[in-house]
């Protein structure tokens, strides 16, 4: 089994990023499959697929190269750019899905399928602190924002999958040394510079948030300060609620947002217990407390963020 690296020709960052990885050696000559070509590291614990089109669009990519090579995949880590609209220097990274966005089963605008979730790769909250603690070193974080993200875009894939990303503009996505500062991120976490596989801590809890803005600052604050781990984040844009009603049910697509990020967070995490973080302020009350009760009634448990801490 071994964690896929997937590159993609037709994304500057994205190759800025593979050649990174590729400097901290270890890695065969290049292999040709139906996909592309790869790359097998010495450690047994990682591959690297570099293909032509872009990654959001490659669906089911991770069953497709584990058919044409007989490489057991066992999660998905895209090298990828970030795009913004503020343009904001950004390392960033988060899972992958379009939860809450009808009509379900439609192509999604970045990839992806309306209302499909990939499981979350497990090591997003690791990956994220690490690459803020390189990235302090290397003071980086006085030139970017070192940030994660609410869960959006494609590709549809079936193994545990993450986005890791340098934003925004072409200047970043060029930056070597922002590049060479995830790669080592990406080795120290996954251990193939030592040859020691990391492995999942069963006795570890996992955090699942809801609310908030696109880059979630409160879910944020709670992986930074904590040892948890993390599954999706959803957005409160990803949290649509019919109106107001005399009804007992609130019903809206945010129901099914809030069960699939839970039931696709189990997919990565099936040994650990799993509890839910909101961002209250980003809620009506009558909001906040319907998804508690749907949460309780899935049987997840709801944590405020003192209480999270405080059992740290």
């Amino acid at each position: 089994m071994v964690m896929l690296l997937l590159a993609s020709k037709s994304d500057n960052a994205s190759m800025t990023l593979c050649d990174a990885m590729l400097r901290l050696g270890g890695w065969s000559e290049e292999f040709n499959c139906i996909l592309g070509s790869y790359r097998v590291h010495q450690s047994g614990l990682v591959n690297l697929l570099v293909i032509e089109k872009l990654h959001i669009m490659a669906d089911g990519i991770d069953l497709q190269f584990e058919n044409s090579t007989g490489i057991c995949v066992e999660g998905v880590l895209v090298l990828s750019r970030h795009v913004s609209s503020s343009q904001t220097p950004a390392m960033t990274l988060h899972a992958i899905g379009i939860p809450g966005v009808l009509p379900y089963g439609d192509a999604g605008r970045s990839g992806g399928k309306n209302g499909i979730l990939v499981p979350p790769n497990p090591f997003f909250a690791p990956l994220f602190r690490t690459m803020n603690e390189f990235a302090n070193k290397r003071k980086l974080d006085q030139e970017f924002d070192l940030t994660l993200e609410t869960t959006h875009h494609g590709p549809v894939l079936h193994k545990p999958t993450l986005y890791i990303e340098i934003g925004s503009t072409e200047n970043e996505w060029n930056r070597t040394d922002v590049a060479d500062c995830w790669a080592e991120s990406i080795s120290h976490v996954l251990g193939f510079s030592t040859g020691k596989s990391a492995k999942i801590d069963n006795n570890l809890d996992v955090m699942i948030g809801f609310g908030g803005g696109h880059y979630a600052p409160r879910h944020k604050a709670i992986i930074l300060e904590s040892n948890f781990y993390l599954g999706h984040v959803i957005a409160n844009y990803s949290l649509s609620f019919d109106e107001l009603d005399s009804s007992e049910e609130i019903s809206g697509p945010w129901v099914d947002a809030v069960v699939n990020a839970v039931e696709s967070t189990k997919i990565s995490f099936p040994n650990n217990n799993i509890f839910a973080h909101l961002d209250r302020k980003s809620f009506k009350g009558w909001q906040r407390s319907a998804i508690i009760k749907k949460l309780d009634e899935i049987g997840v448990e709801v944590r405020r963020g003192k209480e999270i801490l405080q059992r740290e």
